[in-house]
């Protein structure tokens, strides 16, 4: 019975680890790390490393500049909120309003 109990308590970890990793992007600054929320359960760009990378390129990929890397930039001191606004419409960046 202890046995079962501590191989179900080990894949209940698991099944938390994965979860978690589907959850966040995890961006990797030097030895920092950041948590962007994704907007789906998904595993891609879970791991991003913008250790010398410039932020237009940053900014090129569709689902990290969705989920708001652009204001971790900004928050960073990387860009400022103009710079990310324009960057943000300059790859195509749709504000959609909430009512």
């Amino acid at each position: 019975m202890k046995q079962q109990l501590i191989k179900y308590f080990f894949i209940a970890v698991l099944l938390g680890i994965g979860y978690f990793l589907s959850v966040y992007h995890i961006i990797i600054l030097n030895r920092d790390f950041y948590l962007l929320k994704k907007p789906y359960l998904t595993f891609e760009y879970t791991f991003y490393n913008i250790t010398n990378r410039e932020p237009k390129d940053i900014m090129r990929v569709d689902m990290l500049r969705e989920d708001g890397i652009g204001d971790l930039l900004v928050e960073l001191g990387w860009l400022t909120e103009m710079e990310a606004a324009h960057l943000e419409e300059k790859y195509g960046y749709e504000i959609v309003e909430e009512e």
